[in-house]
């Protein structure tokens, strides 16, 4: 079964390029894995409806990771900014996973 990751950040835009380089990192290593983007807004919808294993906040809402930490049932953390800022798909995957296992 496919490990969920989902991404969030203030409007889901920009980790939707970084959501395709993790997906491609994914595909190349092997991974069976199912990642999306979402804005932190609608983050609390997702989290109910798609149940991910683990919960990846953009660096710009990392201000709200207590109070994700309170509500998802799965491990949550703050992408590094400068693997954010480089759209490094591979490190932030490898992070993620990391959490999940």
């Amino acid at each position: 079964m496919a490990k969920k990751i989902m991404l969030a950040c203030s409007a889901g835009m920009s980790t939707s390029l970084l959501v395709n380089k993790m997906q491609k990192a994914a595909t190349d290593k092997g991974e069976d894995v199912e990642i999306f983007a979402t804005a932190a807004a609608d983050a609390d919808n997702k989290l109910a409806s798609e149940h991910p294993d683990v919960l990846m906040l953009g660096p710009q809402v990392r201000y709200m990771l207590a109070d994700f930490e309170k509500q998802a049932d799965c491990p949550v953390a703050v992408i590094d900014m400068r693997d954010y800022g480089l759209m490094n798909g591979e490190k932030v995957l490898e992070d993620a996973l990391a959490l999940i296992k």
